[in-house]
């Protein structure tokens, strides 16, 4: 089963989700990140078939940052109740929250996902280090002691281990949970390589990291892995960078990359060795649990093993399941009301 065709009738955009809200609030309303979309369709579809009682969530997409930035809306019938996220809530997010008067939130881990670098399967294999996709991206790059504009054109100008390929990177755009972990753990880590860099002060260090060349190279996509899978096609040179949920239901079209010599992998992931990867999440809106139907028991039925544990349909479909610990605790958390500080 392809990702992009789960649950279909549950699946509405990230706009719908906050407009529709306040006709049906007998419906659970969820927004946020696309990798955690695939995921989230397959369990709303499920629970609507195991709990007749409650109507199938609606689940919409729209990023991390931006179904956060609805669910910080406020409380009440026109906001949302969850909100999918592939990164940890960040410190300005709760802020704009309790200013708005969500205080009671709480965080539900619901297991793991690694960011892979693909090509089309029948191009040459890439062997990538944070360093190699730091100088394929950067606008500028040091050279005899001052920045320049980025010279390079083909990856084995970078490193003559790499393909004699041109460079196009395409990369989620900054709505996305996942462009946030791969700028922290590809790029600002292979920008740390240039000792020019680390020497500059914070703000030209930040300025040289996070600035990317604008001649075409670096492709932005603001949708879901599909639009990137997509562009593929059309370029077939490219690199793109992918959940590897995605990855798993796509292998017959993508050849995929090793970092630091690490193929991305379950048992990678979770022993740590892949350097890409991430945990995945779910907050729910606290408030809202006492009003909206099903709410608390939607929470439970994702997070429990046989819906997302070992040997689970979102196992197959491409999510590493916590280990049966870490299930208990995130269950017990929420149970208890543990609310993100």
């Amino acid at each position: 089963m392809r990702l992009n065709h789960i649950a279909l009738a549950v699946v509405v955009s990230g706009a719908a989700v906050a407009t529709t809200a306040n006709a049906a609030r007998d419906t659970i309303q969820i927004a946020g990140s696309s990798t955690v979309l695939p995921y989230a369709s397959i369990v709303a579809e499920e629970f609507g078939n195991t709990f007749p009682q409650f109507k199938a969530p609606v689940v919409g997409s729209g990023g991390t940052s931006g179904g956060l930035k609805q669910f910080c809306n406020g409380v009440g019938d026109n906001t949302i109740d969850i909100a999918n996220a592939s990164r940890k809530i960040k410190d300005t997010e709760l802020a704009a929250c309790k200013k708005a008067g969500v205080n009671q939130i709480l965080e539900i881990k619901v297991g793991y996902d690694g960011i892979v670098f693909a090509s089309n399967a029948n191009k040459a294999a890439y062997k990538l280090r944070p360093q190699h996709v730091y100088a394929a991206l950067a606008a500028q790059l040091p050279s005899n002691g001052k920045m320049v504009a980025n010279p390079y054109t083909r990856w084995n100008q970078i490193d003559k281990s790499l393909p004699n390929e041109a460079i196009t990177l395409v990369i989620p755009a900054s709505n996305h949970g996942t462009r946030e972990v791969f700028q922290e753990k590809m790029v600002d880590a292979g920008c740390e390589t240039y000792a020019a860099i680390k020497a500059m002060d914070k703000d030209a260090q930040k300025k040289a990291c996070s600035t990317f060349r604008k001649d075409g190279k670096v492709i932005e996509i603001a949708g879901d892995y599909t639009e990137t899978l997509a562009r593929l096609k059309t370029s077939p040179n490219a690199v793109g960078v992918f959940g590897l949920g995605f990855y798993d239901q796509n292998r017959d079209k993508l050849r995929v990359a090793t970092v630091n010599n690490v193929a991305p992998s379950e048992k990678t992931i979770l022993n740590g060795s892949y350097p890409v990867s991430r945990p995945l999440f779910f907050y729910v809106k606290g408030e809202h649990l006492k009003s909206i139907k099903g709410l608390k028991e939607y929470t439970e039925y994702f997070i429990s093993k046989k819906v997302s544990g070992k040997g689970s349909k979102l196992e197959r479909a491409g999510l590493i399941p916590m280990s049966d610990k870490e299930r208990a605790a995130v269950l017990a958390n929420f149970k208890a009301g543990k609310a993100v500080k």
